[in-house]
């Protein structure tokens, strides 16, 4: 997979949809961008999930000082 931000991601996913929006481009172009959009999500999902797994180790750890 390739290795970009969640941010750079994002706002790739953002262009796309505003091109799409346009509706100035070719089915072909549509097409060829929807495939792109669909490789910036779940890149977006795994960079999400690590996040959310980050954060679920924090929690936890602060849980464990409390019983200190």
């Amino acid at each position: 997979m390739e290795k970009i931000t969640y941010e750079e991601a994002s706002k790739q996913l953002n262009n796309i949809i505003e091109k799409i929006e346009s509706g100035t481009l070719s089915m072909e172009e549509v097409i060829s961008l929807m495939s792109r959009s669909q490789e910036l999500i779940k890149i977006c999902y795994n960079e999400l999930d690590k996040a959310k797994g980050k954060l679920t180790e924090l929690r936890e750890n602060l849980n464990g000082l409390e019983e200190i």
